[in-house]
């Protein structure tokens, strides 16, 4: 066993063994703890377990990945995901605890007073969390993999392990005060190899701005930035400069941050988090610290993914372009590199039998014209996954041990803390809102309590069955969960808040229609497919030949969403308005206490 093993198994053995203690102490003993801790948490702690339960494996694993590829063009993950926040904090979260239920089907069904609408909820939030789930399994499923030298599979069953452990025995109020020690370590292990990597590269050790600091070389600075370096290495190799990549056009790029940002506040494991908290305003509060604990990571994010794009290049490429010694010979590769070929992650074929790797962008005609007559027969880094950019990222740039086995963790607390929320939101709508509000309402609560615990169990399984089939990366799955959630959840939930007219007739076609047309166009369009086996691929910086207005299949949520307000105007203008008593309750909900009374004018 190697010192990075010894490392590796004593950290992630810590802080398993630590979720494990927490979820013991913190078990829950009434369906109140199950479903929302009691709502007794406090609002920095639920702000700190709020951005565990969002930085998910596609946040901590996955976007830098996109950003070291995609560059300027992948910053409508951190917009959008950082921006829905500040919608939730607005308009949604103080509004929700004040309504006082345990589910978004709950509230959707109360305030709508249809079983009918509740039903279409679950059916839209299990949608929306088994694809997000998803890329949570693929996280584990990679991290495990090559880092404990485990198979993909092991990996899985082992993550499912322990969610299982402190999810069914804690349910919200296990979960919470563990997701508050994965956020610790996920932090930790995401800042940490970043202020190495940017002291290494430019000498500044805050990785935010050494993003646009100048750029070291053999401990001298080279009269360029960091950024201007990394423009000139992928250009030279075909590549489009790094810091004005856009993905499709700029109305996708506007549509794909607006679909994140409203699929953010329509998340239901997000949005159940601020009902556990005591008092309205703590909602809100507890929105403002999740987005400072959130931003620790999000604006780190830019530099680790420019920094390990870098690094990257930098290994493959160790002369001048075109020159005869410019590429890495095979045999001398690093260690980190034989590592993750075992893994299929990292791919390199021989195209023209000289032993060297060239790594370049043969898609580009203008440089794959140049790169022949330097004897290139085309890339020969055939498969480089971008969910490993951050956990490989500590090796290429060479840290210490302790470090890499401190990503490996990070990592895993990252996926498991969001895992556990969906898996919680599904279970919570499968045994509350379901069994208990439409099929069986006489239900004792220690009954529901097992059903809740049994529901998480089926969860766990069908969330383990389709991470051994993984659709893709991680990010390029969340990113379809979102469109779900916007098209369908955020709508009914803003329509039910600030529209006292709207009634349930109104809601429930709006949210078949906005989650229906937005499948539709992810299904019957190239780059995305939705079969075991198969891979749900984000698209790539072209346009597809056949999108509407050139908007990509990951952005369509936002189309979606447009479609269940249209759909849902139209349809409550034409039937008969909700009873007063649902009337006067949506003015109540948003009328703050000691303003007076509502008065229905």
């Amino acid at each position: 066993m190697t010192n990075l093993d010894i490392w590796t198994y004593s950290v992630v053995g810590f802080t398993f063994a630590l979720y494990i203690g927490i979820a013991i102490w913190a078990r829950a003993g009434t369906t109140g703890e199950f479903y929302v801790a009691g709502k007794g948490v406090h609002p920095v702690a639920n702000g700190m377990a709020t951005a565990a339960d969002w930085m998910s494996a596609a946040s901590f694993i996955s976007m830098a990945g996109l950003i070291a590829f995609n560059g300027y063009g992948a910053s409508v993950f951190l917009m959008g995901w950082t921006g829905g926040y500040v919608l939730l904090a607005l308009l949604l979260a103080p509004y929700l605890r004040k309504f006082g239920k345990f589910t978004v089907p709950e509230f959707i069904g109360d305030r709508y007073y249809s079983q009918t609408a509740r039903i279409v909820a679950v059916i839209c939030l299990i949608l929306a969390s088994i694809t997000y789930v998803i890329g949570q399994m693929k996280g584990i499923g990679v991290a495990f993999s090559r880092f404990l030298e485990t198979s993909y599979e092991m990996g899985l069953y082992i993550g499912m392990g322990i969610v299982a452990i402190y999810a069914v025995l804690g349910g919200m109020k296990g979960i919470t005060y563990t997701q508050i020690a994965q956020y610790v370590v996920l932090i930790l292990a995401y800042t940490i190899p970043a202020i190495f990597i940017s002291l290494t590269l430019t000498g500044v050790p805050l990785p935010q701005i050494g993003l646009g600091a100048g750029y070291v070389e053999d401990g001298a600075q080279t009269g360029m930035t960091l950024l201007g370096k990394l423009d000139q290495v992928v250009t030279d190799l075909g590549f489009k400069e790094y810091t004005t990549q856009v993905m499709g056009s700029s109305l996708n790029m506007f549509v794909y941050t607006l679909s994140l940002m409203i699929g953010t506040a329509g998340l239901p494991h997000v949005i159940i988090r601020f009902f556990t908290v005591p008092k309205v305003k703590d909602a809100r509060y507890s929105a403002g610290w999740a987005l400072v604990f959130i931003a620790l990571l999000y604006t780190t994010a830019p530099a680790v993914g420019a920094m390990a794009r870098l690094n990257l290049m930098d290994t493959i490429q160790v002369g001048p372009v075109g020159s005869e010694e410019g590429n890495l010979l095979y045999e001398d590769r690093p260690e980190w590199f034989k590592k993750w070929e075992t893994t299929g992650l990292l791919v390199w074929e021989d195209k023209n039998d000289d032993g060297r790797i060239q790594y370049y962008n043969d898609e580009n005609p203008e440089f794959a014209e140049q790169a022949e007559s330097y004897g290139w027969a085309g890339n020969e880094m055939v498969s480089v996954d971008r969910d490993i950019m951050v956990l490989a990222n500590p090796e290429i740039a060479g840290l210490p041990n302790w470090v890499i086995a401190l990503v490996v963790a990070g990592g895993l607390a990252a996926a498991l803390s969001t895992a556990a929320g969906l898996l919680l939101a599904i279970s919570s709508a499968i045994s509350h809102d379901l069994l208990k509000g439409v099929f069986m309402p006489g239900i004792s609560e220690k009954n529901e309590l097992m059903a809740g615990r049994i529901s998480m169990i089926v969860a766990i399984i069908a969330a383990g069955y389709l991470g051994l089939n993984p659709p893709g990366f991680a990010a390029g799955t969340v990113a379809i969960a979102f469109g779900l959630a916007a098209s369908s959840i955020f709508p009914a939930l803003m329509m039910g808040i600030f529209m006292k007219k709207m009634n349930n007739t109104g809601a429930i076609a709006g949210m078949l229609a906005g989650i229906t047309v937005t499948l539709l166009y992810v299904f019957q369009h190239k780059g995305i497919f939705f079969i075991p086996g198969t891979e749900f691929l984000m698209p790539e910086m072209g346009m597809g030949p056949d999108w509407f207005f050139g908007i990509s299949p990951n952005a369509f949520g936002a189309v979606g969403a447009l479609v269940n307000f249209v759909v849902a105007f139209i349809v409550a203008a034409v039937t008969a308005p909700p009873p007063e008593h649902i009337q006067h309750l949506v003015e109540d909900v948003r009328v703050p206490r000691g303003a007076g009374e509502a008065t229905g004018h």
